[in-house]
């Protein structure tokens, strides 16, 4: 029980980190609500995760973060999304956070032993790989990292991609 008291406490702290580089970053604004969408779902997955437990029997377990790691998190947040804003690289600073939230929210999808915790980060899951698809989309077209071949080809039909300058001969 331990160890999965200790994977959700993870999966709330990157959610809430996650949370706090959206709300900096669209503070900025820009990126076509996306940063509100992701930071509305990482809010949803850390009050799925608060309330787990909370329902826990043991006191212990049920502590909340505290107001110094809360604050550090904030804190690491405008100075990450200050600098990324500062870059135009915004958009890519807030992609890495994702993966990271959602590398946690796979690990402890799988690892958990309640169904009804299952289905509801099933769901945050489902929404996070469409969030991460759009935001992925939005960086490459922001950071003009569309590839050559995408453009030259006529509408509807992808070209194929080389894997090698020197190899495609």
């Amino acid at each position: 029980m331990k160890n999965e008291v200790t994977r959700l406490r993870r999966l709330r702290q990157s959610a809430l980190r996650a949370r706090a580089l959206a709300r900096v970053l669209s503070a900025g604004g820009g990126a076509d609500g996306l940063l509100d969408r992701g930071a509305l779902l990482n809010w949803r997955i850390a009050r799925i995760v608060t309330g787990r437990l909370r329902s826990h029997p043991y006191q212990s377990y049920q502590r909340d973060p505290s107001f110094f790691e809360s604050g550090a998190d904030q804190l690491g947040a405008i100075l990450v999304g200050t600098m990324a804003s500062l870059r135009g690289h915004a958009l890519q600073i807030f992609l890495r956070e994702l993966l990271i939230a959602a590398r946690e929210l796979d690990d402890t999808r799988a690892l958990t032993l309640s169904a009804e915790l299952s289905d509801a980060l099933g769901r945050a899951q489902a929404s996070m790989r469409h969030l991460i698809d759009d935001v992925q989309k939005q960086a490459s077209l922001e950071s003009g990292r569309e590839s050559d071949a995408q453009l030259d080809a006529p509408d509807g039909i992808q070209a194929p991609l080389s894997t090698s300058s020197y190899l495609a001969l």
